[in-house]
């Protein structure tokens, strides 16, 4: 009998998973965002070894039945890859053989956003997959594919629940999985950057119910702990709004802290209406995983006006520092900082200084006279006034003209917006961007950086009298869209913002109407904007607006003395980056002595490629994953390659073309005693092909 017992046992377990034969080990798993609650992108699976790699082969790929942009970091558990497709549809697969098992959402409906992933959450037999399309959380039966209609209304949650009156309408989706903590999901959201922006309060979820369990205010309320840090009203959500989170947070269950990484008040490049420090805008914070309660937090910028987000999940790491382990918790940032605090006091475990920032020259702006430099370790990426005459790119055919204009620029260690441009490097995207850093037991992080320089160029907003004679789809037009598609609707492709001066032979009026309402990309969706306003845009730019002025409109967009241009990077005449390379790197840095064990370019840029030019780094979106076995794999670049390194001295081991170029952090899982590493290839991102393929590895 006691020989039959694990048998029977094996049977019962199996009995109640359709995969009940692929029961895995959490070791064998990767079964959250980024691989765990800490956020670390590490995998204890030894399979795959740096004498190995080479050998990898791809054991299957799935294709979407859309195409297009994919950030994905799919997870694994008992044997099924849940992920999803390009126009935000959910899915699982048969993660040995890249079957199809369900697929959830509405294929004739484009959410034209993008996602990282979903969580998973499971009780005894209740298996749940938490997915956001739209403004809605919706819960769904791992097994089945399908809603459970007791969660929330039919088995999705508003994500509005829990705002303001005055945030009822406006954009709001996420882009990033949950973090799950017992019974609570606590969900990132994205928001507007404008004036219009919802506010960014962090909100917990019951995962059984959709019930909103517990609500901390980004921007104070009256008696809260920062509310004098902001002006008294700016918690009414009248023209400030967002301090959000929206990359994702980590927690440590044992002790049940949640990290939030938080994002800028909105609007972004000007706060003359917001003057303060602005708690808790660029934050990472500690919240009571069960209550939402402020343990302690750490603001990395002070009443930002740089659109300095933090943008990915901190890392939960344990390190030694004078002979003793402290757990930590790491957090990159956009301008290549690594903030290192203990992780239960929020002390920093390297001296952080108050360096002196610029004012700004903008009437009614008043920025912060300090900003937080960590001493160690030292920034991953160049800083603003390292793009100098002598950093103007080699490479550049228009090298002089770029020379002048330089010389024209704000160019210092947090020089305030301005109408002369003011130069953001590292860029709007980082520095580290949202596919965030691995970290090993050891305590080494592992970060790849983007090194492009942006420009940000202020203007005087066009007041609505002296709009009064455009008709009202140009007027609008004129409002909310010529900061990043031109005054002529030319665009700014090189920057990655299309021209819509063709659009009606692209794209139907009925898509363009949902475009403007979802949002895309970088793109908000303006749902505040009147049917009439929608209407008269949709004209306008289809051409067929009368030209005859129009009154009427109802726009809400709160009135800023001034807008920026839009986002524009710093580009040579070829569209490349118009600073000297590297233009990425690839980094790993001892947390534990806050010391640098080496620097690589990583990435090529194709179009010097070809002439026999390597080893220039490359602009790269998403992460690095790191094994026990001692590899780093990590895609990311715009030259389409996945690769594996030796982390532990950045060695290139094995590299491969990809199907098209995978803006997205793998995940690596072993199922039936094999090793696999999976990526998602969108492509479509910094001009690449299109792309619908998840593609996994192994060795044969």
């Amino acid at each position: 009998m006691k020989r039959l017992l694990p048998v029977a046992l094996i049977a019962l377990v199996a009995a109640q998973f359709p995969w009940g034969n692929k029961i895995q080990t959490s070791s064998e798993e990767w079964p959250e965002y980024l691989g765990g609650p800490e956020r670390n992108h590490y995998s204890t699976l030894t399979q795959i070894t740096p004498e190995n790699v080479q050998n990898l082969k791809v054991a299957w790929s799935y294709a979407t039945p859309d195409s297009g942009q994919m950030q994905v970091n799919p997870i694994v558990v008992n044997g099924v890859l849940y992920g999803v497709t390009a126009s935000v549809q959910a899915f699982a697969l048969d993660a040995a053989t890249g079957k199809e098992l369900w697929r959830f959402g509405d294929p004739l409906k484009n959410w034209a956003s993008t996602s990282r992933g979903v969580a998973y959450w499971r009780e005894g037999n209740d298996e749940r997959i938490l997915h956001t399309m739209g403004p809605y959380l919706y819960a769904i039966d791992a097994k089945t594919g399908k809603t459970i209609p007791s969660f929330g209304e039919n088995g999705r949650v508003d994500l509005h629940t829990g705002l303001p009156e005055s945030a009822k309408d406006k954009f709001m989706v996420s882009n990033t999985p949950g973090t799950i903590f017992e019974d609570l999901i606590v969900m990132p959201v994205r928001l507007s950057e404008g004036a219009d922006a919802a506010p960014g309060d962090i909100r917990a979820f019951n995962v059984k119910t959709g019930k909103l369990a517990w609500t901390f205010h980004t921007i104070p309320y009256p008696g809260e702990f920062g509310y004098e840090t902001f002006p008294k009203n700016a918690y009414k959500n009248t023209d400030v709004g967002a301090a959000n989170n929206w990359s994702g947070m980590s927690v440590d269950r044992k002790r049940g802290i949640l990290y939030v990484p938080t994002g800028s008040a909105a609007y972004d490049f000007y706060a003359g209406n917001r003057k303060g420090q602005n708690l808790f805008s660029n934050c990472l914070l500690a919240l009571d995983a069960r209550t939402g309660k402020r343990l302690w937090h750490f603001q990395t910028m002070h009443h930002d006006v740089w659109d300095r987000d933090l943008p990915a999940p901190p890392n939960l790491v344990t390190v030694k520092q004078n002979g003793k382990n402290i757990d930590a918790v790491a957090q990159v940032t956009k301008q290549g900082y690594v903030f290192v605090f203990d992780r239960v006091t929020g002390k920093p475990l390297f001296p952080i200084k108050e360096v002196p920032a610029h004012k700004s020259n903008l009437v009614g702006e008043q920025t912060w006279p300090t900003q937080p430099v960590p001493t160690k370790p030292a920034p991953f990426a160049r800083q603003s006034p390292t793009v100098t005459e002598k950093e103007i790119s080699p490479y550049a055919e228009n090298r002089e003209e770029l020379i002048a204009n330089v010389k024209k620029y704000k160019n210092a260690l947090f020089a305030a917006p301005s109408k002369e441009g003011t130069v953001i490097f590292p860029g709007f995207d980082g520095g580290a961007e949202w596919g965030g850093a691995a970290v090993d037991p050891e305590g080494v992080m592992y970060v790849n950086s983007n090194e492009m320089a942006w420009i940000l160029t202020m203007k005087d907003t066009p007041k609505q009298d002296a709009l009064a004679h455009l008709p009202l789809g140009e007027r609008t037009y004129a409002t909310l869209c010529t900061s990043c598609h031109g005054p002529e609707r030319k665009g700014n492709t090189k920057s990655g913002y299309p021209s819509l001066v063709d659009i009606s032979t692209k794209r139907d009026k009925a898509f363009v109407s949902n475009l403007i309402t979802s949002g895309k990309g970088m793109m908000p969706g303006f749902t505040t904007l009147s049917a009439a306003d929608k209407q008269a845009l949709v004209a306008f730019l289809f051409g067929e607006e009368k030209k005859e002025a129009s009154g009427g409109g109802n726009s809400k967009m709160p009135y800023l003395p001034y807008t920026s241009t839009g986002y524009n990077k710093f580009l040579d005449s070829k569209g490349l980056p118009a600073i000297t390379p590297p233009w990425g790197t690839l980094n790993a840095i001892d947390l534990n002595t806050g010391e640098y064990r080496w620097k690589i370019p990583f990435g090529y840029e194709p179009a010097l490629l070809e002439k026999g030019i390597k080893n220039t780094g490359v602009e790269n979106y998403g992460g690095p994953v790191i094994t026990a076995s001692g590899l780093l794999f990590i895609a990311a670049t715009k030259d389409g390659m996945f690769r594996a390194f030796d982390k532990k001295t950045g060695k290139l081991l094995w590299e491969t073309k990809l199907p098209a170029a995978a803006f997205a952090t793998p995940a690596t899982y072993q199922v039936n005693g094999k090793q696999y590493i999976v990526m998602a290839c969108g492509g479509t991102k910094l001009g690449t092909k299109k792309g619908n393929q998840y593609v996994a590895f192994t060795l044969p």
